[in-house]
């Protein structure tokens, strides 16, 4: 099939997936799919401009979205830099374009972001650092898809982790709302789940000379607004966050201070249990076992 008319063919299928039935909607969404799988960047610029040119609901955002997610996760190896840079312009635009939070229009241009930063990663980071300047509070997604980018290309990411800790741990104190203060606490737990990674898999990583007192003391300075000013947040959401980022994040403490806080930290997580707070989160938290087994 000539490129035109698998484009025509592309924007025939899009311009019936304002049709409200969830069912044809998924239709659509995998007929989109299948078509990538043969012409790959036919119908990821088909995608492209249609969405560019038209004004559509978020719902019909999101499957198009959706689909190009897909054509990018299971085409990966097929796609060349300039259709990837292509994708990426769009699916950063589509993913800011609100201030508000829209998650599943905003989390799926997020998930295309994660896909495409699985091979051009250098690409991904160029664009995403661009919303993420020093004293601008960020957007919402722009945290959340720096978290998942973190474990989705553990080696392509920590090179960039000390920078992005260095911006980003004087926006805490810019944090006021619950939400904005939850998404930090999984990119932080998500970037020290990914050093830990990256620590575990030295004789594979592209820099072996990266060490755990790299982000100690950054991760430290994060660890106080959390325990300190976040952790008896009225919000369970923001609660549970705080732990579960605690957890990982205390593996990467420097000893010599979380020994230090020991007398505050474990007083403080278990007073938790007595609050709506997964308790298998409460318990993970404890991260540096073998510093606990000293204690009486």
């Amino acid at each position: 099939m000539a490129n035109s008319s698998i484009k025509r063919l592309a924007v025939t299928l899009m311009d019936t997936s304002t049709d409200k039935d969830p069912d044809v909607q998924e239709q659509i969404y995998s007929s989109l799919c299948f078509m990538g799988e043969t012409a790959m960047v036919e119908v990821l610029e088909s995608c492209d401009s249609y969405l560019r040119q038209n004004k559509l609901s978020t719902t019909h955002r999101t499957i198009i979205l959706r689909a190009m997610e897909t054509i990018v996760r299971e085409n990966l190896s097929k796609l060349n830099k300039e259709t990837a840079k292509m994708v990426i312009l769009l699916a950063s635009n589509e993913m800011t374009k609100s201030k508000d939070i829209v998650f599943e229009w905003q989390q799926a241009a997020s998930n295309v972001l994660v896909a495409v930063g699985r091979s051009f990663i250098n690409n991904v980071m160029e664009e995403i650092l661009l919303k993420f300047q020093p004293g601008i509070l960020p957007h919402f997604f722009i945290m959340q898809t720096l978290a998942n980018l973190s474990v989705a290309n553990v080696f392509g990411m920590v090179p960039f982790l000390n920078s992005i800790l260095g911006t980003m741990l004087p926006m805490l104190g810019m944090a006021k709302q619950d939400p904005m203060k939850a998404v930090f606490c999984v990119a932080l737990q998500r970037f020290s789940e990914s050093v830990l990674e990256y620590l575990a898999n030295l004789d594979k990583a592209p820099d072996p000379t990266v060490r755990k007192d790299t982000f100690s003391n950054e991760l430290f300075n994060a660890y106080d607004v959390l325990f300190n000013n976040w952790l008896q947040n009225r919000e369970s959401k923001v609660r549970l966050a705080v732990v579960e980022a605690l957890g990982p994040m205390s593996h990467l403490l420097p000893n010599e201070k979380l020994e230090e806080h020991l007398p505050r930290l474990i007083p403080g997580i278990l007073s938790l249990y007595k609050k709506n707070v997964d308790a298998f989160y409460v318990t993970k938290v404890s991260g540096k076992t073998e510093i606990l087994q000293k204690l009486p």
